[in-house]
């Protein structure tokens, strides 16, 4: 079971490491909000890698084509909801009003809709469908039969995902009081926002 968990961690690992849309999502959730509403946007992000963990090790050979059919048009949605996502983060940069200090909630951002807004991202986000599906669907864990060994696996991929978006969201937190003033943060909006449309432009291109 042990070896169930480690795998569900390297899995874990490997799709929350790698910086993407998300990762800067939850850095600029950070900076202008806080540690808590960034730990529970991260909180999102490690439910739909565990959910789709366990997905993958029911149905994984069996979605694996089906994704291969819409993975086109789900990656234009994501596409869409990236350009919406960056051009909301970097509105804040263009506001003739002071920012105000990092932490405080200046839109009504809560954590528990952070974690909302996050997890449905994650969901839409094909990359990680996809790398959880084919990774199942392939014969590295055909040892992994029994129920305990699926939860070990899950349990692990969401406890991996789980500490290293709280990273993020803590470096995030940490950007946040570095830059605190109203230059710093119309900075961080322009900039954070520009990235995730980047991604997007790069997702597209991709498709």
């Amino acid at each position: 079971m042990l070896g169930a968990f480690l795998a569900g961690a390297a899995a874990g690992y490997a799709i929350a490491i790698p910086v993407g849309a998300i990762a800067t999502y939850l850095v600029l959730l950070g900076a202008r909000h806080g540690w808590k509403v960034a730990s529970a946007g991260g909180l999102g992000v490690a439910t739909v890698d565990g959910m789709y963990a366990a997905v993958a090790l029911v149905l994984g050979a069996v979605l694996a084509p089906a994704i291969a059919t819409v993975q086109t048009p789900l990656t234009w949605i994501s596409v869409a909801v990236l350009v919406v996502v960056g051009l909301a983060l970097m509105r804040p940069a263009f506001r003739r009003e002071p920012a105000r200090a990092a932490g405080e909630d200046v839109r009504g951002i809560t954590p528990l809709r952070a974690y909302v807004v996050v997890l449905g991202l994650t969901v839409i986000n094909p990359a990680t469908v996809v790398y959880f599906t084919a990774l199942v669907a392939g014969a590295s864990f055909g040892a992994i039969d029994t129920a305990a060994e699926r939860t070990a696996f899950v349990v692990g991929a969401f406890a991996a995902s789980a500490s290293w978006q709280l990273f993020v969201a803590g470096a995030g937190a940490s950007l946040g009081r570095v830059m605190t003033g109203p230059r710093g943060q119309r900075v961080t909006a322009l900039v954070g926002g520009s990235v995730v449309v980047a991604l997007a432009v790069r997702t597209a291109l991709g498709a």
